[in-house]
């Protein structure tokens, strides 16, 4: 059985540069300060404009549905829930964009494209469907 794609580097606050001031109260973790994780943020909306679906790289991950670049220290535990999250990048660059930072053609055009490697049973290719199942996919 395949294993899951390793997570692309660049795409979670992880990856980013740390600072005490943005801790979250009572814990000791670094977290982005909030103007540096605006920029941060920017950062990726600025390039997923850039982003050409032809050439564009794509992976997914499984991460925080509602912040899926691990940067809200706030999100509140109840919404706190994992799932597949979609990321693009410029061929040669280290900057992920989750699709939902993405003009919304550019995302069509990536989905319609890459559709075989995102969509599940994306790593189940041994998986037998059923030829209506099979042309659901289509």
């Amino acid at each position: 059985m395949r294993r899951p794609p390793a997570p692309p580097r660049g795409h979670l606050a992880a990856d980013a540069p740390r600072t005490k001031a943005g801790a979250k109260k009572g814990e000791g973790e670094d977290m982005l300060a909030d103007e540096e994780r605006e920029i941060w943020l920017a950062i990726r909306k600025e390039a997923g404009l850039k982003i050409d679906p032809e050439t564009a790289e794509v992976q997914y991950i499984y991460a925080q549905t509602l912040d899926p670049y691990g940067v809200d220290p706030d999100l509140p535990e109840e919404l706190q829930q994992i799932g597949r999250e979609y990321f693009a990048r410029s061929p040669g660059s280290d900057v992920w964009v989750c699709f939902y930072d993405l003009p919304e053609a550019t995302r069509d055009a990536l989905w319609k494209k890459h559709r075989s490697k995102l969509a599940f049973p994306a790593g189940f290719e041994g998986f037998v469907l059923f030829e209506e199942e099979k042309s659901n996919l289509k």
